[in-house]
């Protein structure tokens, strides 16, 4: 690894730093905005929504205070995205979080934040995803088997992810037009879901009763109000997404704005009519029972057609992981760039133009955690690591308003906003951990102090093995790469 050009302390800003590669070879813009919308829109549904219902339940104890949640999430999802927008003006850059954080901080905070999101986080929600596209897509073929079986669920989860790394490995625009055609398929799913509940509450077969004692058994606890907001928000996941391409993005100034205003309200407004749609036909224990909620409410409205369900649901995830794949590949790419990461990691395909070394990285690390995947433990830890994340790099904003007040700011949100985020961000972190601790929340914690001693080894003292410098002169004849500058223009 290459030690980053940017030391410890007071980062650059707006993309001081030019890239180290062959002049001209860098990745072309080609998101407009409705493809940028269709990014945020198909990384944000996907499995969460038709499994995640069951875990904000659980935790808020009544069917009207989880409702409170979903619309809750979606506010916040909305306001952190306003202020990723104003973070995105100042610093035109991809790498998302990461590339704030170090143009803001410094190299060890924006290294600890890309050890996370490049060892676990992405991964880890690639393998959450295809474990539930693996399990909708599975339903069909074990019919009242309530246990499907482990080894072949995650055979086709595997396959699901070496497909899509090959979709993002050969063409950013095909991996772009795989992510608009399952984007509206997943809004349309909605749409029916939305619209058979609405069409059972008008002809009386509605089960009115659980909106009748809405906020009955509602929990008090807060750690358990923090766990059913961990569940909500990965529903959620998904909104900084398109922070992570601003290099790809056309006209992002303009773009990266509208974008957002646009997917995020109407993402919130279908998840809520979507949950009362399920309270209206499924009662809260069959809600609780079912491993598979969309696929139970599919068996009493659809009927014969209730096989719809499980294939939009799995068109739903698949879309899912590839907008992961191709948001995640990335935060790999630019933190290699960097010199964070293997300077393998930050080349692209000398023809393509896709970043394929980062991509097949991805893939290999979402494979390893496919192993031991398992759906729910996978969201909490996402859920807590996404949040310590999102409270630092709201925090970069607050920074960068306290400390450098002139500079120029194509977009601007009130400070209020921010600071809400960053309250609720320290309240989703903390509240679970001190309330309702957990194993996974020690693994975090443990996971955060190695990068402490990777950080010192590979990146501050530059410790670089002879072998790891042959690896890469021979992966990059194989791949066919070569470095990159920054596409700035």
């Amino acid at each position: 690894m290459e030690r980053s050009k940017e030391e410890d302390g007071d980062g650059g800003v707006a993309g001081q730093q030019p890239g180290h590669g062959a002049p001209g070879l860098a990745m072309k813009r080609e998101i407009g905005l409705w493809s940028a919308v269709s990014l945020i829109v198909g990384c944000m549904i996907g499995s969460g929504i038709f499994m995640s219902p069951q875990g904000v339940l659980v935790h808020m104890g009544s069917p009207g205070a989880s409702l409170v949640v979903w619309a809750a999430c979606g506010l916040l999802a909305m306001l952190g995205a306003l202020c990723y927008a104003e973070l995105g003006a100042l610093i035109p850059e991809s790498g998302g979080e990461y590339v704030y954080i170090l143009r803001t901080f410094g190299s060890l905070p924006a290294f600890l934040a890309v050890y996370t999101l490049v060892l676990v986080g992405r991964p880890a929600a690639i393998s959450a995803i295809s474990l539930s596209f693996a399990e909708y897509s599975l339903a069909p073929f074990y019919p009242g088997c309530s246990a499907l079986p482990q080894a072949v669920l995650k055979i086709v989860a595997a396959a699901c992810i070496l497909l899509l790394m090959l979709v993002n490995c050969w063409s950013s625009r095909l991996a772009t037009r795989l992510m608009n055609v399952c984007t509206a398929a997943k809004v349309f799913s909605l749409l029916v879901i939305v619209v058979g509940g609405a069409v059972a509450l008008g002809q009386g077969r509605s089960r009115r009763e659980a909106l009748l004692s809405a906020f009955q058994n509602t929990t008090q606890q807060a750690g358990r109000i923090g766990m059913a907001f961990y569940q909500g928000l990965w529903s959620f996941d998904g909104w900084s997404n398109i922070n992570c391409v601003t290099e790809e993005l056309k006209n992002p100034h303009k773009n990266l704005v509208w974008a957002l205003i646009i997917a995020i309200p109407m993402v919130t407004g279908l998840y809520i009519l979507a949950n009362i749609s399920y309270l209206l036909v499924l009662s809260p224990r069959e809600i609780l029972s079912s491993d598979a909620m969309a696929a139970s409410w599919g068996n009493q409205i659809l009927g014969s057609w209730a096989w719809l369900v499980p294939l939009a649901v799995a068109i739903s995830t698949f879309g899912s992981v590839n907008g992961a794949f191709f948001s995640g590949s990335r935060v790999c790419y630019v933190a290699a760039r960097e010199g964070h990461l293997p300077r393998v990691l930050s080349m692209v395909h000398v023809h393509r133009l896709t970043p394929s070394p980062a991509l097949m990285f991805t893939t290999a690390v979402a494979l390893v955690l496919i192993i031991p995947g398992n759906f729910s433990s996978i969201v909490n830890f996402l859920s807590l690591l996404s949040w310590l994340i999102y409270g630092t790099t709201i925090s970069c904003l607050l920074y960068l308003r306290m400390k450098r007040k002139n500079l120029p700011r194509p977009y601007k949100v009130p400070t209020l906003i921010p600071a809400v985020m960053l309250l609720a961000s320290l309240y989703l972190v903390l509240a679970p951990i001190i309330d309702h601790p957990q194993m996974e929340f020690l693994y975090i914690f443990l996971f955060l102090l190695s990068g402490f001693l990777v950080y010192f080894l590979f990146v501050y003292f530059q410790w670089q093995p002879r072998c790891l410098q042959t690896a890469t002169l021979q992966l990059q004849l194989l791949m066919e790469v070569a470095p990159t500058t920054k596409n700035m223009d």
